[in-house]
């Protein structure tokens, strides 16, 4: 969940603010969490949300047949649930829209009346010397940035969530939530701000290519730092008690030389409904962790096929991969950038009082048309992302061996994802594939493994 920050400032800094844990050393907060819990089952349980129930006896009589297989678990969708799934989804490709537009026109309204040029000026007297200006022109511009977008931010990320029966919180606590993602994200735009244009004065020309190398380390450090760092700000991390689950778990990590000792949950319950896990770190940061919600609201067998998939990203190397593939679009972009920012300033020095790359006033001119530049690069983008995600489907099915608990687990993850997008569709939108290809990778796995 992306807290307070505009598409292109959380790519530039690489601020994965999901929801995440961290241990829990209160005892008098369990109450809490267990209350907290109870009413993210409450509100789930009436959800219009729902999957038609089976039992074994509909399991063992399964087709063989990949395709029927696969059109069984389908039909197990009420037409109501994918109408409401597609129209929450497809929403979204609105609220992508209205997020660029409206981080373009606060660019247009800091560079018109050389208005980002007089905040230059007040911060260059107050800071005296050029990296303090150019944190607090960095740490001003993110805040009227934020301060602006704030209508936006209100309706995607509370009022859209409840009216989808999604979000567990209240206003002031999902309110309190963005206050603390904004003074961490003010305090890490004031430093890589400055060192970005500490970059370019140094660089020159070059520039792009130096920031590139910037961008990458700070991504990198960015996911090592966040799961230690930043991540409890907004969860609460603990282990997850002993039982068959935590062995399971732990030998198939084991199992694949995934370097942890122990499994995490954190009480996601307190902001959604949603079920979610990863495995992720970096430089010796390593990772499992699930989310309340699917320890409560699934079975073991969708537990371990959900874990064999998260457990795929690390062991696939997703991480560092997706670091390569991003370093060559962060050189894309910052060159493109380069180049239409020497003529749109040569065209409106005048008007916007920055006439050089190099001054921290035509900082919201470089984050717009970066903006546009990942807008346009999204199917691209989506591509290497849902290409990942087969990857460590079928790594996931080989290790947990739970195709029918894998399939299970995707018609969960319907309540929020539209299930069966068109080609077209899915390259442009989808960074996962659509419901209906992974199970049909999963039905396909058991009709060639001749599994149960």
């Amino acid at each position: 969940m992306k807290r307070g920050l505009t598409t292109a400032a959380a790519w530039a800094l690489g601020l994965a603010l999901t929801t995440a844990h961290g241990q829990d050393t209160n005892a008098a907060s369990a109450p809490t969490a267990a209350t907290q819990a109870q009413k993210a089952d409450a509100i789930a349980q009436a959800s219009s949300f729902r999957i038609r129930p089976v039992d074994d006896a509909w399991r063992a009589a399964l087709p063989r047949d990949a395709e029927a297989a696969t059109q069984a678990y389908m039909d197990r969708l009420p037409a109501d649930v994918l109408a409401k799934s597609a129209a929450y989804w497809e929403g979204g490709y609105w609220m992508q829209l209205w997020d660029l537009l409206l981080g373009l026109g606060i660019a247009a309204l800091m560079l018109s009346g050389r208005r980002a040029a007089r905040v230059r000026d007040w911060a260059a007297r107050v800071g005296r010397g050029p990296v303090r200006r150019d944190m607090l022109f960095g740490a001003t511009y993110l805040l009227a940035a934020w301060a602006l977008s704030l209508p936006l931010s209100i309706y995607t990320g509370f009022v859209r969530e409840q009216a989808y029966g999604m979000s567990t919180q209240t206003f002031w606590a999902w309110a309190g939530e963005q206050f603390v993602s904004l003074a961490v994200n003010l305090a890490l735009a004031a430093v890589v701000f400055a060192v970005l244009y500490a970059v370019i004065r140094r660089t020159g020309e070059r520039w792009w290519i130096w920031g590139t190398v910037l961008g990458i380390a700070l991504l990198a450090f960015m996911i090592a730092l966040s799961p230690v760092f930043i991540e409890p700000l907004f969860n609460t991390y603990k282990p997850v008690e002993d039982g068959p689950v935590k062995a399971a778990v732990l030998r198939m990590a084991h199992a694949n030389g995934v370097p942890v000792d122990n499994v995490y949950e954190f009480d996601a319950s307190r902001q959604t409904t949603r079920i979610s896990a990863n495995v992720t770190g970096l430089f010796g940061t390593a990772a499992v962790r699930l989310n309340d919600n699917l320890l409560r609201r699934t079975s073991e067998a969708e537990i371990r096929a959900v874990m064999g998939h998260e457990l795929g990203h690390f062991v696939l190397n997703h991480v560092v991969k997706t670091l390569l593939a991003m370093s060559l679009l962060l050189l894309l972009g910052f060159g493109i950038v380069q180049w239409a920012m020497h003529r749109l300033l040569a065209r409106f020095a005048a008007s916007t009082g920055v006439s050089r790359i190099d001054d921290i006033a035509g900082l919201p001119l470089l984050m717009a048309l970066f903006s546009v530049f990942l807008a346009l690069a999204t199917p691209a983008w989506n591509t290497l992302v849902r290409t990942n995600e087969v990857e460590a489907d079928r790594f996931g099915l080989n290790l947990s061996r739970e195709p029918l608990g894998f399939a299970e687990a995707q018609l969960r993850l319907v309540e929020y994802r539209k299930a069966d997008p068109g080609p077209v569709e899915e390259f442009i939108f989808f960074h996962h594939p659509g419901t209906r290809s992974r199970i049909y990778d999963a039905m396909r796995w058991r009709e060639a493994m001749g599994s149960p």
